[in-house]
């Protein structure tokens, strides 16, 4: 995650310095996440093959090298292929390390143990954002620095003595179930997915075409990722004793308006952005695990494995057009455009959020399923180790419902 957090937004600030435009950068950003979706896909077939290990190897070489060949060919189509198979490699690397982690931890440990996991993405992507003040991003240091840092990663594993796991790889339930049992949170899922892809692929290229430092580039998208650590689970747990959707409106709502002032022109000075970019992340990334966690609400248990992997690929298809959307933004609006854009859809899902609890009744609290955060780039396996939280979690309830009175 040091690596992933660094060179998204080096290549983002690197990419303005070059003057490829927005419109082109965002392009180049969603190649990225067309190669997160392509690799989770992917990954369970390959390690089936040739075993954990020599993938997680093979993949973590090949992040290495590809993020050095972007210092060596500055073409815009050669960065996209680079950050597709970047892609591919960081979302194969997650389901390979999220597997061990899965098929090491007991269930009665397994929700500590994916709160851990979740601070360490955290940690990982935030000092992944500071380090871009170790040199200047107009040279070929910080990339030299990321490669480097990401050949680390695959030391443990190549040390490990411990038995390899067995690879998750569920049948994905069909768009059109998951749209018939919960619309808001297809929806919602897909609306996450753009603010992923726009943030993590077009939020230094903002924050640059705003005049900020390289200190305050690397504040700016630190911020967002802080605040997101900071309320994520607040808001879970306010979700978990009220109807999911008022608290889905209530973010999406706020989320919209912080977007709205952050947007608007000449207003603001950098500082008043820095505290911006800390509000907007709380509220917006968690709409994620709000949304996972809601359509669960309306599955059977049975169902919730599959559900899980096709709301991966819908979140995933979102993060694809989120930075090329936003890019365009830019190109067309100025950098205002990027908060625009931001609260543009977000306006949109809360609208239909609005609409949605005309369309049923609410659940009462007892009856929905427990929150559990999971992380922004999220694979088939982390999501399946949420599902089973889920599942552990209300059959503890149901044990509980039928002991006797004392």
């Amino acid at each position: 995650m040091l690596g992933n957090g660094l060179q998204g937004s080096l290549l983002g600030i690197r990419a303005s310095h070059e003057g490829f435009g927005t419109a082109v950068t965002g392009l180049i950003m969603s190649g990225f996440f067309a190669g997160f979706l392509l690799g989770s896909v992917w990954t369970p077939g390959a390690v089936q093959k040739v075993g954990h290990i020599r993938v997680f190897a093979a993949l973590a070489a090949l992040a290495s090298g590809t993020i050095l060949i972007h210092a060596l060919l500055i073409v815009p189509s050669v960065w996209w292929g680079m950050r597709f198979v970047s892609g591919v490699c960081f979302s194969g690397i997650f389901v390979i390390a999220e597997s061990w982690l899965n098929d090491r931890t007991e269930n009665d440990i397994r929700g500590q143990i994916l709160a851990l996991y979740m601070i360490t993405m955290f940690l990982g992507m935030g000092s992944g954002q500071l380090m871009l003040n170790l040199a200047d991003p107009g040279r070929a240091d910080l990339f030299i620095i990321a490669s480097v840092v990401i050949s680390l990663a695959v030391v443990p594993l190549l040390l490990s003595a411990s038995p390899a796991p067995e690879i998750i790889q569920p049948r994905s339930t069909s768009l059109k179930r998951l749209l018939k049992a919960s619309p808001l949170g297809v929806v919602g899922t897909f609306s996450a997915g753009l603010t992923n892809g726009s943030v993590f692929g077009m939020g230094s290229v903002f924050a640059h075409a705003r005049g900020f430092s390289i200190g305050e580039v690397s504040a700016f998208m630190g911020l967002i990722i802080a605040g997101a650590a900071v309320t994520q689970w607040p808001i879970g747990k306010l979700s978990d004793i009220m109807d999911r959707r008022l608290i889905i409106t209530a973010v999406t709502f706020i989320a919209a308006t912080i977007a709205i002032l952050a947007g608007l022109p000449g207003l603001w000075s950098n500082a008043n952005l820095l505290v911006f970019a800390a509000v907007f992340g709380g509220l917006a990334l968690p709409i994620h695990s709000l949304c996972l966690a809601y359509t669960n609400d309306y599955l059977d248990a049975d169902e919730r494995l599959g559900a899980s992997s096709g709301l991966v690929l819908v979140l995933g298809s979102g993060s694809i057009v989120g930075p090329l959307a936003s890019g365009v933004a830019m190109s067309l609006m100025g950098p205002g455009g990027f908060f625009w854009w931001l609260a543009f859809f977000h306006l949109g899902l809360g609208f239909y959020a609005v609409w949605r609890m005309t369309r049923r009744p609410s659940l009462a609290a007892a009856d929905q399923s427990p929150f559990v955060a999971t992380p922004q780039q999220s694979s088939l396996v982390v999501t399946a180790a949420a599902e089973q939280i889920y599942s552990e979690q209300e059959a503890s309830v149901l044990r509980r419902g039928n002991e006797p009175n004392e």
